[in-house]
């Protein structure tokens, strides 16, 4: 399951996302969401759990809690929606 954290502190890093995550089961990737011009944490980001009733229990024991300083969100994520092309401007 690909679980949504938003709210993250600018300072966290995928390691921690990964180390939170873990206590609850197999983390099979974190990956924290930067801009792509400056590089700079957009906070938030998605951890990916194998076996959905972790990935529950995590979601259940994460969400509106206090992580490195702010009270983050947790849910399950949603499909990334089609956005049309934007073109560029010369």
């Amino acid at each position: 399951m690909n679980i949504y954290i938003g709210n993250l502190p600018y300072s966290v890093t995928e390691e921690d996302l990964r180390n939170a995550f873990s206590q609850f089961g197999q983390v099979h990737s974190a990956n924290i969401i930067s801009d792509k011009f400056s590089s700079r944490s957009k906070g938030f980001g998605f951890v990916d759990m194998p076996i959905d009733d972790e990935a529950r229990k995590a979601i259940d024991a994460m969400n509106d809690q206090p992580f490195k300083g702010r009270t983050i969100k947790v849910n399950e994520a949603r499909p990334r929606e089609e956005r049309p092309m934007r073109r560029e401007r010369y």
